[in-house]
């Protein structure tokens, strides 16, 4: 959605904007016209087939017209590491001498390069990847996510600059008050065990108060079971309510919830806090995700460590915290306006592009 919508805002901002992606579509493909220019939302997007259905992403034809058309583009600008894609485009571009940026989003932070497939991230970082990394200039949504590149790398240049949020035009949802009855907590996002579900689910049995939980959000359906197991065993089942992927109502789900918790143990930023926070719903953050320094300089919500016992405490003490959380629901929705307003933001972003295109080779 975030490389979506800047795409978008370059477009009516009047930058030549060309998207080549792949037709991945998770384990399937995309059903579409390949090789061709089609108009996406407002922009030139061109599909190319892939030869490997996981998340290498091999896509011959795709490396090939990036080798061919590289005199079309002035910077390219790679979303994500760790595929063949990503790796072979930024190889072309240092090769071909154009300028690069790359926003990992995530993949070049502690949890993923040391968590999953460390041997072989070990390996292409030595082999390839150390070297092209330190001649790009590399995009970060988060202080936290700068300092753990700067850890493995340093590139050209750094530079912090939030993502784009699909925001609705309004916000009259959010206005409802609190029910003295129940307190209302949602868990919104891909259940897996990188977001901290499981030991959210652990600190329940620890509640002093009146609540209901829903989760909402994809995940595969043995971790599911598995979660589900668990509440079961400490008595919580008839808590939480799971709700599965939602697209349609998402934003009147969030204004519905008096608290969204997010207890990550890794997210470089974490759409779905600005999305909640947009309709006035507090949240609780772990430290670990990206936009944990934000909701505390602006007083959004609270902060705490993965444990289930100090995870309950929190929520415990937010519980009785009536006034702040009526003042977030008050405030909130007109401070995420102005800091995300997509204007500003395609603004920041350009004047990021002029000054790499400044600067000497």
């Amino acid at each position: 959605m975030s490389v979506s919508m800047l795409s978008e805002q370059l477009c009516k901002f009047g930058i030549n904007t060309q998207v080549y992606t792949t037709t991945a579509n998770g384990e399937d493909e995309l059903n579409v016209t390949i090789e061709t220019a089609l108009q996406v939302d407002g922009v030139p997007v061109i599909y190319f087939k892939r030869i490997t259905g996981d998340h290498t992403h091999l896509s011959p034809q795709l490396l090939k017209r990036l080798w061919v058309q590289y005199r079309d583009f002035d910077i390219i600008h790679i979303h994500a590491w760790w595929n063949l894609v990503s790796l072979g485009a930024c190889l072309i571009a240092r090769i071909r001498g154009i300028k690069t940026v790359i926003s990992p989003r995530g993949t070049l932070s502690d949890y993923s390069f040391n968590k999953r497939n460390s041997y072989a991230k070990a390996i292409l970082h030595r082999l390839i990847g150390k070297g092209l990394l330190r001649s790009a200039h590399i995009h970060v949504t988060s202080h936290q996510e700068e300092l753990s590149i700067l850890n493995i790398i340093q590139p050209k240049s750094i530079t912090n600059l939030p993502n784009f949020v699909k925001l609705p035009f309004t916000n009259s949802t959010s206005n409802r008050a609190l029910d003295s009855n129940k307190f209302r907590l949602l868990f919104f996002s891909r259940i897996d065990d990188k977001k901290g579900i499981d030991i959210l689910i652990k600190a329940l049995p620890t509640l002093n108060f009146n609540y209901t939980l829903t989760v909402a959000g994809p995940g595969e359906i043995l971790y599911i079971n598995q979660l589900k197991e668990i509440s079961q065993q400490l008595g919580v089942e008839s808590n939480i309510n799971w709700l599965g992927l939602q697209t349609e109502g998402k934003f009147e789900l969030l204004a519905e919830h008096d608290l969204l918790i997010l207890p990550s143990q890794d997210e470089n930023f974490g759409n779905v806090v600005i999305e909640s926070l947009s309709q006035g719903t507090a949240v609780l953050v772990s430290p670990f995700v990206g936009l944990a320094d934000y909701v505390t300089h602006h007083d959004l919500g609270w902060i705490c460590e993965t444990e289930p016992q100090t995870i309950g405490e929190t929520i415990n003490l937010i519980a009785t915290e009536k006034d702040k959380i009526t003042r977030i629901r008050a405030n909130a929705p007109d401070i995420i306006r102005t800091d995300f307003d997509e204007a500003t933001l395609v603004d920041r972003y350009v004047e990021l592009y002029t000054r790499i295109l400044n600067q000497k080779p």
